[in-house]
């Protein structure tokens, strides 16, 4: 694992740290290494039930680090090439995440731009300081968002907001962040709201914690009719199972369950849907 990104498990939690902190998390060659390591690492295990990511020093992260790629005709340009499931290996740092089986808390603070903002709309909730600085920053390159924005962004942003962000890489807050779409909530202490809700969700059956993020990565592209059907196929796979009784039992039993591992993988790679 690089340097660039530091990973430590306690619980079934995952806390990933962007760790470029004299660049504020800016993303080169390295950073960009470390990430799609940490999702493959992750999607490899069975023992982490949910992921907060988070920035150390006084960023998220900056986006692109133009000074550490160049601009010169020997840079990568064509990005065509699938690598990475339905994703290339730039799009992999922000669809990777959401491709995770368990839930991604991101815990943004101090400045998100580009290729940051495409990183948190990666995670499943994105807890924001309401003061973090935030712009859709590709345009000033002359560049388009290209690290799985667009996909992520739907259904969350509104349309016409998104147009007008991307088109001027205009600036705003964290507290505009969550009015337009782009992040959960707001909150003064973004990462420990994080593990509030990443301790919350660890508590939880993880077979259907599993099976719930499938249903809700399969939202935007099924019909109706496949959802009714998947629900049916997700239920019965999860009810009457060993974790699930023990959902009920510690219930009423007032005690702390006692879960088995989710029986289909917590933390493997799911298939695009």
């Amino acid at each position: 694992m690089s340097d660039r990104v530091l990973l430590t498990v306690e619980n079934g939690i995952c806390h990933v740290r962007l760790n470029r902190p004299e660049k504020m998390n800016a993303l080169d060659p390295a950073m960009f290494e470390g990430i799609i390591g940490a999702i493959d690492e992750l999607s490899g295990r069975s023992d982490i039930k949910v992921v907060v990511v988070s920035g150390e020093g006084r960023a998220f992260s900056a986006g692109l680090d133009l000074a550490s790629f160049g601009l010169s005709d020997d840079g990568p340009n064509d990005l065509v090439p699938r690598t990475h499931g339905d994703a290339n290996f730039v799009q992999h740092l922000g669809w990777g995440w959401r491709q995770l089986a368990v839930p991604v808390i991101a815990a943004v603070h101090g400045t998100c731009f580009g290729g940051g903002m495409q990183i948190m709309a990666g995670a499943d909730i994105k807890i924001i300081h309401p003061e973090t600085r935030c712009a859709v920053m590709e345009m000033r390159w002359g560049l388009i968002p290209d690290m799985a924005g667009f996909p992520l962004w739907r259904g969350n942003v509104r349309d016409d907001i998104l147009r007008r962000l991307v088109y001027t890489n205009e600036f705003f807050d964290g507290t505009e962040a969550q009015i337009n779409g782009f992040a959960t909530e707001v909150n003064d202490e973004p990462l420990a709201r994080a593990m509030d809700l990443a301790t919350e969700i660890a508590s939880k059956n993880p077979d259907a914690i599993v099976a719930a993020k499938r249903m809700c990565n399969s939202l935007a592209d099924s019909t109706d009719a496949e959802l009714l059907l998947a629900e049916s196929v997700e239920q019965t796979d999860v009810i009457y199972q060993p974790n699930q009784l023990e959902a009920v039992a510690a219930f009423f039993e007032k005690r702390a369950a006692n879960f088995n591992q989710a029986s289909k993988g917590s933390a493997q790679v799911q298939n695009a849907t």
